[in-house]
């Protein structure tokens, strides 16, 4: 390969580009004669191939350098070689952050990507006086990034050249005049490269718009994309298209596998009604490997073998079970960005109808998906903490919610004896919050009065022989604070969402104003990559913010419009919960998904339990467990007449589960006072 030659003279080391250029203008005073030396022009090759699914860059590459080659003129030879494999589409700080290139035999030799060129044009004794591509959408797809990085190339004296717009010695500012025509005309370049890079630009979200439609057309019609989920199998069908079906291609509808189908629908039952945490749920379908095979992953490297907390979480996630088509549900795996990540709902297609039979019921499955907020942090079962400081545990821990800020109450205990429930927030943590203003330094609760409140709803309100009576016979006003409280929560994240917007709102103009033009290339680029994850943020904020507010429902004043079939379904039993051990209590309360909300301004606290025909089953079953202990339980004598030619336990079925239930009472049949 040939290579530039500096020429010595009286004032040292001059590189040939650097003479004087010659004009042929007559008004032009005579110039001196160039030594008679090799007129040699360094130029850099640039280039770029999408993913390997859409090229081979193994030949794409050699046929660019190829074109590049032909296209220089006489003198111009090729010094180095900078190029990617990735997609045009990426941000320029994300470019070159995967090393594709490494997994294909290449035999171009590289120096680098565009990052590492654009650095080495910065510097003064750079290798190369011009960059040269086949086209210009091979620096980038996007019209801004493009004419960002011709910007930083001209600015150091760099001229990018491109070999399907014509390459003329005069674009090349240090060359400029050498061809004869004086100054270099630049008005008609610049003009066919901005359109070439908008139709770029326009081709490729063209394409995306048409390719989005087609997908949603595809979700619609019930097909689904990739491998089925675990619990489902490919009912296969030939391509509709002729070409692809000749090349042996399929399309695919759901079918439940009857195996691993009925582990679906138990996963969720174990989630939504015993409560438990991802882990747990591994380890118990762990027990039995033949009754619940283990999840096989696309990829047979990253097999374990045996159920994981993550396992669990992702299938506890996936809206196909409920028998509808979701795409969208996660952003394609692109070398930049994290493989995978989980769109927020808002942004997923569903077929409006269900394309395939469901695992579980949409009731079921929206039972399960708040679990991990309301568990974060919580341990399951009743088990003291692991700490070495650890002295007791607390039966009510987790279930105890502090109406103000919404967060749990934890235990504390004081040295003057007795046990309460606290919450104390952390103004490192927390002055953010909406509701940190109106939150009081430290709330404390007793555990006692708590717990006997709850004993006694589950005795009267659950299972006692007139839990019929006492749900028509609550008053309005329960609905009417908990609707009072929910609006005023609601109103408090509306404010914090539009804090959060109005704090983008400056991040953007603070970006528009564009302090940093006096600031070095990494310097800018750091700047606005500061800038660009600070709004990522606040948008991650915003989102969870409004995840909370809708899942806020307005509760409205009157009766319960429960089925109360629901209830009565549930055993009569007189039940003496403060003799069962605190492991039993707690798996009652869990089936129950019991919340207690406490209210420190009133003294009062509110007691919820939850039934749904899904889970009358396993709430029967957890009962039974929990009584089964002498001197707990006695049935009741108008339960046992009433269920003597009556199956023990009801059935339910999983596909045509009727609406919840909700009971919300405290001990007494009012909301009961917290001493």
């Amino acid at each position: 390969m040939s290579s530039a030659v500096p020429v010595e003279d009286s004032g040292g080391q001059v590189w040939p580009w650097q003479h004087p250029a010659l004009s042929s203008a007559p008004w032009a005073p005579p110039q001196p004669t160039a030594p008679g030396v090799p007129a040699v022009v360094p130029v850099a090759w640039a280039a770029r191939v999408s993913d390997e699914e859409a090229q081979d860059p193994t030949l794409s590459l050699p046929r660019q350098l190829a074109r590049a080659r032909a296209a220089l003129p006489a003198g111009f030879v090729i010094v180095a070689h900078f190029f990617d494999v990735e997609s045009g589409r990426m941000e320029l700080d994300q470019r070159g952050q995967d090393a594709a290139y490494a997994r294909f035999d290449i035999s171009i030799p590289r120096d680098g990507g565009i990052n590492e060129l654009l650095a080495e044009a910065q510097k003064p004794d750079r290798r190369f006086v011009a960059v040269v591509c086949e086209s210009i959408d091979r620096i980038s797809r996007i019209t801004r990034i493009g004419t960002g990085i011709e910007w930083e190339l001209e600015r150091a004296g760099v001229a990018l050249l491109a070999v399907d717009e014509g390459i003329h010695p005069d674009l090349i500012p240090a060359l400029a005049g050498s061809g004869g025509a004086g100054r270099p005309k630049k008005a008609t370049p610049v003009l066919t490269r901005r359109v070439k890079q908008a139709i770029s630009e326009w081709y490729v979200l063209n394409m995306l718009e048409l390719s989005w439609e087609g997908f949603i057309q595809h979700t619609i019609q019930g097909w689904n994309i990739g491998k089925p989920p675990y619990g489902y199998l490919a009912d296969k069908v030939p391509h509709p298209v002729p070409a692809r079906r000749a090349e042996g291609r399929t399309k695919h509808r759901l079918v439940p596998d009857p195996v691993r189908g009925p582990v679906i629908t138990r996963l969720f039952q174990l989630r939504a009604v015993e409560r438990l945490s991802y882990d747990t749920i591994a380890d118990r379908l762990n027990t039995d490997p033949t009754a619940n095979p283990p999840p096989e992953p696309a990829d047979p490297s990253r097999a374990a073998g045996r159920w994981t907390g993550s396992a669990v979480r992702d299938f506890l996630c996936n809206p196909k079970y409920t028998g509808h088509m979701v795409w969208n549900r996660r952003r394609n795996p692109r070398r930049g960005r994290r493989a995978g990540k989980v769109n927020p709902p808002t942004e997923w297609t569903w077929s409006p109808i269900p394309t395939h039979e469901p695992l579980v019921t949409r009731e079921l499955f929206d039972a399960a998906s708040p679990v991990a907020h309301t568990r974060q942090g919580s341990r399951t079962g009743a088990d003291p903490n692991i700490h070495p400081q650890t002295r007791r545990s607390y039966l009510l821990r987790s279930y105890v919610i502090h109406d103000t800020c919404g967060r749990r109450m934890f235990g504390k205990t004081r040295r003057r004896g007795g046990t309460y429930l606290a919450c104390q927030p952390d103004p490192r943590h927390h002055a953010h919050k909406p509701w940190y203003p109106d939150h009081p330094k430290s709330v404390w609760v007793r555990e006692d009065a708590l717990t006997a409140a709850v004993h006694d709803f589950f005795a009267t309100h659950i299972l006692g022989p007139d839990r019929l009576q006492l749900l028509d016979a609550q008053p309005g006003d329960h609905q009417a604070a908990a609707a009072a409280d929910t609006t005023r929560r609601r109103t408090q994240l509306t404010k914090h969402i539009e804090n959060l917007r109005r704090r983008q709102t400056r991040l953007l103009d603070q970006l528009e104003d564009d302090p940093s033009d006096d600031l070095d290339p990494d310097t800018r680029r750091a700047f606005r990559k500061t800038i660009r994850d600070r709004f990522a943020d606040l948008t991650t904020q915003i989102r969870h913010a409004e995840t909370e507010r809708d899942s806020l429902q307005p509760t409205h004043a009157g009766r319960h419009p429960g089925n109360r079939d629901l209830l009565d379904q549930l055993p009569q039993l007189q039940l003496h919960l403060a003799q069962a051990p605190e492991a039993l209590q707690r798996a009652l309360y869990d089936a129950f998904n019991l919340k207690i909300i406490y209210n420190q301004e009133r003294h009062q606290a509110t007691l919820n339990a939850t039934i749904t025909a899904d889970t009358i089953d396993s709430l029967t079953t957890t009962i039974h467990a929990a009584t089964d202990r002498p001197g707990n339980t006695q049935p009741s004598r108008s339960h046992a007449a009433r269920t003597a030619d009556e199956p023990q336990h009801p059935a339910s079925l999983v596909l045509g589960a009727p609406g919840r239930i909700r009971t919300c009472a405290p001990a007494s049949g009012g909301r009961c006072s917290i001493p």
